[in-house]
C-alpha cells in the first residue's frame, strides 16, 4: 500500500513539472515594428462622441522617398502597415463626392506621384491588400497629392475645416487629403 501511494505521488509531481515547465516555454511575439494605432474625429467638443475612428499601421519611412520605392505607384496598397487599416463611420457621411452609409469599410489608397485614388471596401479583417478585391468597393474618389515637412512614420489626423474635416495621410513628405462631410457638419459650418 505504501508503495502504491509513492508511485502515485512520484506520477502526480512528475505530471506537474511537465505542466509547470509547459506553462514557462511559452512563446510570445515580439513587440510589432510598425505599431498599431488609433485616431478620431470628433466635433470641436473632445467629449463629443466620435464621428469616424480609423485603426491603422505606422510603418517607418526607410528613406526621404516612400512613394515610388518603399510602396509603388499605380499598386492597390493597405494604407498603413500589417492589416489593412479600419475606418468606421459613426454615422452616414459624404466621402469626397461620395455618400457612404455609417459603419466600418477597409481604407485602400492607390498612391500615384500627382493625384492618389481613396477606396472604401466592404471586406473588412483583412490582412494588408492581399485580398482586395474591387467588387467590394463602396466608394472610390481622387485627390490630388500636396507635399509637407518629413514625417518618419505614416500617420493619418484629422483637420477641421469650414463645413467638415479633412482626414490627412502624410507621410515622408507626401500629404493626401481627403474630405470628410457630415448632414450636421454641413449645417452647422463644422
Amino acid at each position: 500500500m505504501g508503495s502504491l501511494k509513492n508511485y502515485s505521488a512520484f506520477w502526480t509531481l512528475a505530471l506537474m513539472l511537465i505542466l509547470i515547465k509547459g506553462v514557462d516555454a511559452q512563446s510570445f511575439i515580439p513587440l510589432d515594428q510598425s505599431p498599431h494605432d488609433i485616431v478620431y474625429c470628433r466635433s470641436s467638443d473632445r467629449l463629443a462622441y466620435p464621428i469616424v475612428k480609423v485603426v491603422y499601421g505606422r510603418p517607418s519611412a526607410r528613406n526621404n522617398t516612400v512613394f515610388g520605392t518603399q510602396v509603388p505607384y499605380g499598386k492597390i496598397w493597405r494604407t498603413g502597415s500589417n492589416e489593412s487599416t479600419e475606418i468606421k463611420f459613426y454615422q452616414d457621411v459624404m466621402f469626397g463626392n461620395k455618400f457612404v452609409q455609417a459603419g466600418t469599410y477597409v481604407l485602400y489608397t492607390i498612391p500615384n506621384e500627382n493625384y492618389w485614388t481613396i477606396i472604401l471596401n466592404n471586406q473588412t479583417d483583412t490582412y494588408g491588400s492581399f485580398l482586395y478585391e474591387p467588387e467590394n468597393n463602396i466608394a472610390k474618389i481622387k485627390v490630388p497629392a500636396g507635399n509637407g515637412e518629413m514625417i518618419e512614420n505614416f500617420t493619418i489626423v484629422f483637420t477641421p475645416q469650414d463645413y467638415g474635416s479633412l482626414m490627412v495621410l502624410a507621410w515622408a513628405k507626401t500629404r493626401i487629403k481627403v474630405p470628410l462631410y457630415t448632414e450636421s457638419s454641413l449645417l452647422t459650418k463644422r
